[in-house]
């Protein structure tokens, strides 16, 4: 049976800040490269992955299709590249738009094909009238976006603002974030060159010139006040789509953790703030103040496939804010543009509910709880290793650190028939497992006694479930610590 979960790509692969584009019958995501158990963000080369538009369940890899030290500014290695985005330019080559690790340049790379590879082509600069035609290093350019308007007429846009208060790490702090070699000038130059919100420009034919100084086009948090932006200010991962005649600027706002959007009807202005696309703790989801999940950074876009529209972004896995995994929710447009947040859950792309039949990973939880899940985003301590979290060992994904109210959530599954679940569970913890299909447990379905040890073993919980589309909890209690592995559903 055919399915696909969050994440959608394998579970040993780890590629965030997923900017998602059809070219020629293919979904490709292009994203930065985090490997499991990372010690910083993006420690590998640019890969991408695709899929027919027709099935979103068969995901190809397409391979390495750039590689960081090919860009000239990088040869000696010192930098890690971070989120890029690709358009497909008049000419019909496409433009890999790039940027390293708070260095403050977009590189362009260029390539015959979507799935690379890509070939160094310059960085972006201003016209020769201009600066002399020197490379952009104002407002510290950082994740780029890039639109081919229908016209043919490119716009690029970047920027990161921070959030109120914020000050970019000291030297000695980078150095321990894993950023090396970077020196105290450019430290100097990036402490004064934030943004001050979401900045855009008009490109040149040769992809690579701006027509003229680029502006913001709509504010941060420092500068939000009367404009409609409080609270959702702009503070990076810039990501742009044409909807309708209409110009959705899809940004990770002051909080971060979520994914707002901004409407227009011009690609460089006018942008008025449209509300929250979604949050990897589904923070604001109705109402919602608790996170679901452990909070992190998040970054993606939105994408047309077939009649439906979806939003990729990415969770964070491996109790750090280095290991992170895409994952894409469908959304809804409405006839008056507007989009409504939407909850994350495990079946993402499926099209429907998990059939509750075989044999799923733990780690497609959506829902992760425990008594010492952050409350908030601490970027000075970006190691989360105390509460509970997913993990990964020679390649297979788990639950760790389960402890007395840890709560594990899966939204949906199709429930027909389903008499027993069957949870690969390891380790000391001593007391009881419940399953419900709510999150308050107001719906108890199944419970039973655990007694573990070292070893994993397979405990198996009647329940009674009446048939259709359900939630999925199992929430643990007594002492001890757990780890789980994987479940299974047993039909009557």
């Amino acid at each position: 049976m055919e399915q696909v979960f969050n994440p959608y790509l394998p579970l040993c692969e780890y590629v965030p800040d997923g900017e998602p584009h059809v070219f020629d019958g293919r979904v490709y995501v292009y994203g930065s490269h985090d490997k499991a158990h990372g010690v910083k963000y993006c420690e590998g080369d640019y890969v991408t992955w695709s899929a027919p538009v027709d099935n979103l369940k068969d995901w190809r890899y397409e391979g390495v299709i750039y590689r960081r030290t090919q860009d000239p500014s990088n040869a000696d290695d010192r930098f890690q590249l971070w989120a890029p985005d690709v358009t497909k330019g008049a000419d019909g080559r496409y433009y890999l738009y790039y940027c390293f690790s708070f260095y403050p340049e977009i590189g362009v790379a260029v390539a015959d094909s979507p799935a690379g590879p890509f070939e160094f082509y310059g960085h972006v600069k201003y016209p020769a009238h201009l600066y002399g035609g020197k490379e952009l290093n104002e407002h510290l350019p950082f994740d780029p976006a890039v639109l081919t308007d229908d016209d043919g007429r490119v716009y690029l846009y970047y920027g990161f603002a921070g959030k109120p208060g914020m000050k970019l790490p000291d030297f000695k702090k980078l150095r321990e974030l894993g950023i090396e070699k970077i020196t105290p000038e450019i430290m100097e130059q990036i402490g004064v060159e934030m943004s001050p919100g979401g900045m855009a420009v008009e490109l040149e034919a040769d992809m690579l010139t701006m027509k003229a100084e680029p502006h913001m086009c709509f504010p941060s948090a420092k500068n939000s006040a009367g404009t409609g932006f409080e609270g959702h200010g702009f503070y990076e991962a810039s990501s742009i789509r044409k909807v309708g005649g209409k110009y959705y600027f899809v940004y990770s706002s002051e909080l971060s953790h979520e994914l707002s959007y901004a409407v227009s009807d011009r690609p460089l202005e006018g942008y008025v703030y449209g509300g929250a696309l979604v949050s990897n703790g589904d923070i604001g989801l109705n109402g919602r103040t608790e996170p679901v999940n452990t909070l992190g950074n998040n970054h993606g876009g939105m994408v047309q496939i077939g009649e439906d529209w979806y939003i990729f972004y990415h969770r964070q896995t491996n109790g750090t804010e280095f290991s992170r995994q895409g994952c894409a929710e469908k959304l809804t447009i409405q006839p008056d543009g507007s989009i409504a947040q939407v909850e994350i859950t495990s079946c993402g792309l499926n099209g429907g509910p998990l059939a509750a039949q075989g044999t799923y990973p733990a780690s497609i939880a959506c829902h992760l709880t425990s008594k010492k899940t952050m409350r908030r985003i601490d970027y000075r301590d970006p190691v989360m290793r105390e509460q509970t979290r997913i993990t990964e060992a020679d390649r297979e994904q788990y639950i760790t650190q389960i402890e007395d109210g840890t709560r594990v959530g899966y939204k949906y599954f199709d429930c027909k028939g389903a008499a027993a679940i069957a949870l690969e569970l390891r380790g000391t913890l001593q007391g009881q497992v419940t399953v419900s299909l709510d999150e308050a447990q107001t719906q108890i379905v199944g419970e039973t006694a655990l007694t573990l040890a070292e070893e994993w073993q397979t405990v198996e919980i009647p329940v009674e479930i009446a048939d259709g589309t359900h939630a999925l909890y199992f929430t643990f209690s007594g002492e001890g610590a757990a780890d789980f592995r994987r479940f299974s559903f047993k039909l009557a």
